[in-house]
């Protein structure tokens, strides 16, 4: 068991080598963005309403932590509206466990879990099987390290 483990961390080892140049590529902000809106512009509401992820649109966007946001639908922004820190993404959305292990790593919106009524989104099937493996450890990881590089440019991580 344990050289499966250290293969494990390998292999998240092997893949920050690689997602890190990646990283440096996203807006060097506390919310990951890409084209300018938060989380890849999908409907951070819909993950707690509708169970999935699903693309918003900028007929419904409103700005939050200086960032444009995304709905599917009046309803969505209304409710993010109303309470923003209930339906955002921890770690400004940036991938959970990247974030765990010090970085900014952009995220993929299939790839989450809500844990405690908070949405924790990953990059890849491998982030999120560690995620949903070690939620604990990850989480905590994550929350220690979040207050040291949540104001890192991603490409001064590196």
């Amino acid at each position: 068991m344990q050289l499966r483990t250290s293969l494990k961390d390998i292999a998240i080892a092997s893949f920050l080598s690689v997602a890190l140049p990646l990283a440096a590529l996203a807006d060097d902000i506390t919310t990951f963005t890409e084209n300018g809106v938060a989380i890849k512009g999908t409907d951070p509401v819909a993950y707690f309403t509708e169970g999935k992820p699903v693309q918003g649109s900028s007929d419904y966007a409103t700005t939050y932590d200086d960032v444009t946001w995304q709905f599917s639908s009046a309803e969505n922004l209304a409710r993010f509206e109303a309470d923003p820190e209930k339906y955002a993404p921890q770690y400004g959305g940036w991938c959970a466990t990247g974030v765990s292990f010090g970085y900014k790593i952009p995220i993929m919106p299939d790839k989450w879990s809500i844990v405690d009524g908070k949405l924790y989104l990953n990059a890849h099937d491998g982030a999120h099987r560690r995620f949903t493996e070690r939620t604990d450890e990850v989480i905590n990881n994550a929350n220690t390290n979040w207050p040291t590089i949540k104001e890192t440019p991603a490409d001064d991580l590196g």
